[in-house]
């Protein structure tokens, strides 16, 4: 498949991230699908990020390091993979999440068979020590617009995307769901995105993360409809849909 497939460019912004780095650099040197290259950007940590991901990149030549003179932020940091990036498709991966072996592989497959220029998967979620935790989110087949605006299903860590829209429509605003912008800007634009309804994304959940705060998760949230073009009555209405999806989500977890 990697033949006809091609070039899957991975972007990892990582920042202080060194106890969890290796079980996202391992995960993706799992995958089964091979053909892929691994951009770890390392956004001027204060800790061993960059030891930890420079033994990687002395383990496995598909990995590649690249460090910021100072801390710029992850949308920023993920626009500096995206230069570098040399595949046709881009794929994000955060550096405390992880993948399952097949993930890639699906994806592809799935793609070849609907011609879909995003794709996502469902998720499983790991508390912030790696422990599982007991629920998974499950996905639908498809996504457009309307549906991704009452609820993000499509899981940044989750995403496959043509690069040349990735290039077009990539946000860089770190005081909102850089990642939300984008789909929905893509997905505004025309394109479905279609979705593996298994969990193929490992979500850790983690309390320092931007989504672990959920009051400041809730106004990012709110600016990122006011950008995408949203009215404050049409934010609003959406909003609403934001809190009580993320309630129900929240009822789950716990």
């Amino acid at each position: 498949m990697s033949e006809t497939f091609g070039l899957v460019s991975i972007i990892m912004a990582a920042y202080n991230a060194a106890d969890t780095l290796p079980t996202a650099v391992g995960s993706v040197l799992a995958q089964t699908y091979t053909d892929f290259e691994l951009l770890i950007i390392d956004d001027c940590s204060s800790d061993s990020t960059r030891d930890v991901a420079q033994r990687f990149c002395i383990q496995d030549s598909r990995v590649r390091l690249l460090c910021n003179e100072q801390n710029v932020g992850v949308s920023r940091t993920r626009r500096r993979g995206l230069e570098t990036a040399r595949g046709e498709w881009i794929a994000i991966l955060d550096s405390d999440d992880a993948w399952r072996p097949d993930k890639l592989e699906k994806q592809a497959a799935l793609q070849q068979r609907t011609g879909a220029p995003l794709l996502y998967t469902g998720s499983a979620f790991m508390d912030a020590d790696g422990r599982p935790m007991d629920w998974v989110l499950h996905v639908p087949a498809t996504l457009n617009y309307r549906q991704i605006l009452k609820q993000n299903l499509l899981s940044n860590s989750s995403a496959l995307v043509r690069r040349d829209l990735y290039e077009r429509y990539s946000v860089i605003n770190d005081d909102l769901h850089e990642d939300f912008a984008t789909w929905l800007q893509i997905l505004h634009s025309g394109c479905t995105a279609c979705g593996v309804d298994e969990p193929l994304l490992l979500y850790r959940i983690a309390r320092t993360s931007k989504s672990g705060n959920k009051l400041r998760s809730a106004v990012m949230n709110w600016n990122t409809y006011r950008f995408t073009g949203l009215n404050p009555l049409q934010a609003a209405y959406y909003e609403i849909w934001y809190m009580v999806k993320g309630v129900l989500k929240y009822r789950n977890l716990k």
